[in-house]
């Protein structure tokens, strides 16, 4: 041992890593790249590349998050205030889509034929027929298979009784809002942000803690939180039927200071605040999930795995417990739905114009908490507030979160496509982590015909801006195969290296950034000046 100090171990130095990792967070630099081997296919030359993670959750990499931060506010903008329809392109069809319709093509030609030599066509007209609806049903990706359909359960379609009727209007094609005209003939389509709340479970205070934690309603709480996002859904299906258009929105979930989920939602167009108030006082989603009134396994006395028959037992009676859809076959046609979830009375409902500060204030706070888990956007700092978050979670540990969680054991019931080694209050569902407060769904709901594009397209845009400012040649795409280096690779650079490169890479492109707005003020000023010398 001589006792010398590597280059490796200088970069492995706490001390050390801290001040890159601040460096690197000050410039936007990714803490985490991903290195690839950029191969070129012509030449076979080969390039080493770093790309950033990623990562949403600035917990993870505050860069990249703050980056997909930055993408949503700019998605946002583009969409909100639209006075022209945006252009949306048909998904492209499948293999299974495009030989059906090879079918179908080959089937309509053989048609014509017959026809045109006066034959009988009855027997092509059925292929024909059944080859269109191959192709309808090879539309159904991912569902159950159309030839061999369940036994449909019928629920009443009747609204509830405690619902008021909603007025339907036949929908129209548009997304945009309707216009209006001040007196001095100005003309002006304004949007609107809306805020909806979960309702009370109980008084709370300034800090969101409840008054009475006894007197708090934690399982309702739980359970609103595990299906809002069915809820808010109802709530875009009844808006678009009062309002009788395409009502296109973007919208960001965030938990109020009571842990509760809250929707922030951005629309085109703009509705009363009295045809809002009787939108959510008509929305409501009932689950019609088996019963968890009585606890049957708890403790040590819990249902075993069977593998032959491939579910649970009964380790009593031995008797294998009713599957998933057993259980929902024996809710009957007068049973109750075992929750029904509903909005708050209180909501905000602000109109907002384009370019206007106000545009820019509501992005802000739409995209204010994107960055952060639910857990995280209010940290307990006191014990009430720590509490409450503990008491919550209680409620939620036994609460099924889905057809397929551990906890329907409990209830004497097997979960949906069930396995071995599932146990009751051990269920990995992300409703049931301390950071997600009960709610699972996406933070970003965003309605397909926005702005036309999707978040792939608009990263696409900001890419072909910078290139453009830079200069840059295009290329093209196919000309190269890229590899993700592994750390058993000759060529695979430690952590420390790539976090180096990173930065060294964004101080390059910030260089570059600057140099090209330099380059294009200069322009600018030349061109002003040769115009003020011809005037």
């Amino acid at each position: 041992m001589t006792g010398r100090t590597t280059r490796a171990d200088r970069l492995a130095h706490p001390t050390t890593r801290d001040a890159v990792r601040a460096v690197a967070e000050a410039h936007g630099a990714c803490l985490h790249p991903i290195q690839l081997r950029r191969i070129n296919t012509a030449t076979g030359q080969t390039d080493q590349v770093l790309i950033p993670c990623g990562a949403t959750l600035a917990s993870k990499c505050p860069p990249c998050a703050e980056r997909a931060k930055v993408l949503r506010a700019a998605q946002c903008a583009e969409g909100w205030h639209l006075d022209t329809e945006p252009i949306t392109d048909p998904p492209p069809p499948d293999e299974v889509q495009a030989m059906w319709v090879e079918h179908r093509a080959q089937a309509q030609a053989w048609r014509d034929d017959a026809e045109a030599a006066g034959e009988d066509t009855a027997e092509l007209d059925g292929l024909i027929a059944e080859l269109d609806q191959e192709i309808a049903n090879s539309g159904l990706r991912g569902k159950a298979d159309p030839a061999h359909p369940r036994p449909r359960r019928h629920r009443s379609t009747r609204r509830r009784q405690d619902a008021p009727d909603l007025p339907k209007r036949r929908i129209s094609p548009r997304t945009i809002g309707k216009t209006y005209t001040a007196k001095d003939g100005k003309v002006f389509r304004p949007s609107m942000f809306l805020t909806l709340t979960c309702p009370s479970y109980g008084r709370v205070g300034e800090d969101g803690t409840p008054a009475d934690p006894a007197a708090y309603d934690y399982t309702r709480a739980a359970r609103d939180a595990l299906h809002f996002a069915a809820l808010f859904d109802r709530f875009t299906q009844n808006l678009r039927r009062v309002l009788g258009y395409d009502v296109q929105y973007f919208s960001t979930i965030e938990p109020q200071r009571r842990l509760a989920p809250h929707v922030h939602l951005a629309m085109r167009g703009t509705i009363s605040r009295a045809e809002l108030r009787q939108i959510i006082a008509a929305t409501y989603h009932q689950v019609w999930w088996p019963s968890t009134d009585e606890i049957r396994f708890e403790g040590d006395y819990l249902p075993v795995w069977y593998e032959a028959r491939g579910g649970y037992l009964d380790p009593a009676t031995g008797e294998l417990l009713p599957s998933w859809d057993e259980a929902l076959d024996a809710i009957g046609p007068d049973d109750e739905p075992r929750h029904v979830v509903r909005l708050g009375t209180k909501f905000d409902a602000q109109g907002v114009l384009a370019g206007s500060k106000d545009s820019a204030r509501c992005i802000g706070y739409l995209t204010k908490y994107l960055t952060k888990q639910l857990g995280d956007c209010h940290q307990p700092d006191t014990d009430a507030p720590r509490e409450h978050v503990e008491r919550l979670a209680a409620a939620l540990r036994y609460e099924p979160c889905s057809p397929t969680c551990a906890n329907w054991l409990r209830y004497g019931v097997q979960p949906k496509n069930p396995r071995p080694g599932l146990v009751p209050g051990a269920c990995k569902g992300k409703a049931h982590r301390y950071d997600h407060l009960g709610y699972a769904g996406r933070r970003v709901w965003v309605s397909r015909k926005w702005s036309g594009k999707t978040l792939a397209d608009h990263r696409g845009d900001r890419r072909a801006w910078l290139t453009e400012m830079l200069g840059l040649p295009a290329t093209d795409p196919t000309r190269y195969r890229w590899e993700q280096v592994q750390p058993e690779d000759d060529d695979y650079l430690p952590s420390g290296r790539r976090l180096l490169r990173s930065v060294a890479d964004r101080l390059q492109w910030e260089n570059a950034i600057a140099e090209a707005r330099r380059r294009a003020r200069d322009a600018l000023a030349d061109e002003i000046s040769a115009t003020e010398e011809a005037a």
